[in-house]
This record gives structure tokens, C-alpha cells and sequence, in this order.
């Protein structure tokens, strides 16, 4: 009898579970699928100006020669002053934005590496691949890969217009996932990002596609409406940034 009532209280979780799933239209999918976020730079250009900006509020402009990294992530930044041609290093702990632009070898690579995946013409803009316009860095306190001794850092915001409740940032260590491609062919599914560094409230965590669905309650789970409309059973990390989107829409109504 116990068994009966086991197997019948598994069969009635089950059948919940599967009613609770959405499904979406193909329509639907191809909007989910799109890449919002800023593509990633690692070299700031050391012709064009780049902008810093003190803890104590002041600024330094002028033309980045050198920056020192950990995992990617800059710890120290050198700058020759655009007017008194003087040279300054500053520590992350120093500074609380940075304003630099990508360099042109990093975006005639980046154009290269779009142009090799079929799956980026639907996903991704090739303009945040050639992006003209100033990255964002700001100061930000994390443990690396969720494993090392919390340290400040300078960390590419890549998601500037929808940053306000979720921040996410570039993985410069990033892997992505792999497609196959036939007799030298552009190559056919894969480069999708495995992970970025994300910021909710006080918490900065290293997200990676494995660990989505743990954390897909702390990032969304606060919002009802979100969570029934794309309830963790439904969704893919594909879609990662269009829900971090979409969540931050909702919520501000």
C-alpha cells in the first residue's frame, strides 16, 4: 500500500512538472536566442584616449600603454597623461570606472571569429564586434572563478542599458561551446559564452553555464511573473541574456 502511494505521489510530481514547462514558438525562441550583451574586449587601444577615474573623484586622460591582469581581469592600469605626457600606474583599488576604447587588432580578430560561425548571423550584431564607441570598466570586488580571496578589479560592464538591478561582466577566461564545421566551412552551431562574472545586490559570483539552473532562483526568483512566464524547466542558458533583459524590463514595469 505504501508503495502504491509512493509511486502515485511520483506520478502526480511528475505530471506537475511537466505541466508547469512552457513552450515556446519558434518565433519566440529566435528573439530568446538573440545576444544583447556588449561583446567582451580584453586591449584597450593605446592610440585613442582613454578615461579614468579616481575613488577621490579625480580624472586622468590620456593613452593606456600597459595594463596587468589575474585570470583576465585588470588589477593595475598605466597611462601616459594626454597633455603632460607624464606616465601613471595606477591599482584597481584606486580607481572606481575607466573608460578605454578596444583595440584594432582585438576587433579585426573579433570580426574574423564571427565570420567563422554560421550561428552568429542570427544570434549577434557584427557592429559590437567593430564597436567604436568606450568601454566600460568599473570597480568591482569578486573571487575569481568563485575560488580565490575577494580582490578589487576592474571589470567590463557588457550589459550598460539594462545594468540596474543584474550587472553582468566579461569573462575575458571565457570558454564557449563547440560546433562542428565541414571541409573548412564556416562552423555550424556552438560559440555560445560559457560564463560571465555577475553582480545582484551585494553578491558577485562567476556564472557558468553549468551552474544556471542553481542559480536561476537567485537571479529571477524574486519576480512571479518573470518566473511563470520563463520557469527554470523551459528555458536554456542560450538565452542568458535576453532573460537577464527581459527580467530587468518586468521589473521596472
Amino acid at each position: 500500500m505504501r508503495l502504491k502511494t509512493l509511486l502515485l505521489a511520483l506520478c502526480v510530481a511528475s505530471t506537475t512538472t511537466f505541466a508547469q514547462k512552457v513552450k515556446y514558438s519558434k518565433e519566440d525562441i529566435k528573439k530568446m536566442e538573440t545576444y544583447l550583451f556588449n561583446e567582451g574586449f580584453n586591449t584597450p587601444s593605446p592610440k585613442k584616449t582613454s578615461t579614468i577615474i579616481l575613488k577621490d573623484g579625480t580624472t586622468y586622460k590620456g593613452f593606456c600603454n600597459k595594463i596587468e591582469t589575474k585570470k583576465g581581469q585588470i588589477y593595475e592600469v598605466a597611462i601616459k597623461d594626454s597633455i603632460t605626457k607624464k606616465n601613471a600606474t595606477f591599482n584597481a583599488d584606486q580607481i572606481n570606472e575607466m573608460y578605454v576604447y578596444p583595440s584594432n587588432a582585438e576587433k579585426i580578430a573579433k570580426v574574423a571569429r564571427y565570420m567563422g560561425n554560421i550561428r552568429n548571423f542570427g544570434t549577434k550584431k557584427l557592429t559590437k564586434n567593430t564597436n567604436n564607441d568606450r568601454i566600460y570598466f568599473v570597480n568591482q570586488t569578486v573571487s575569481l572563478k568563485n575560488k580565490k580571496d575577494d580582490k578589487e578589479f576592474l571589470m567590463q560592464v557588457i550589459n550598460p542599458g539594462f545594468d540596474d538591478i543584474i550587472s553582468v561582466y566579461h569573462d575575458p577566461r571565457a570558454k564557449e561551446t563547440t560546433g562542428f564545421s565541414v571541409m573548412g566551412s564556416p562552423q555550424l552551431g556552438g560559440g555560445v559564452i560559457k560564463s560571465y562574472y555577475v553582480k545582484k545586490g551585494d553578491k558577485v559570483m562567476w556564472l557558468h553555464k553549468d551552474d544556471f539552473e542553481e542559480n536561476y532562483d537567485f537571479l529571477f526568483g524574486d519576480n512571479s511573473e518573470f518566473m511563470k512566464k520563463y520557469p527554470k524547466n523551459s528555458v536554456e542558458w542560450d538565452y542568458f541574456s535576453f532573460l537577464v533583459s527581459e527580467y530587468t524590463a518586468m521589473a521596472n514595469g
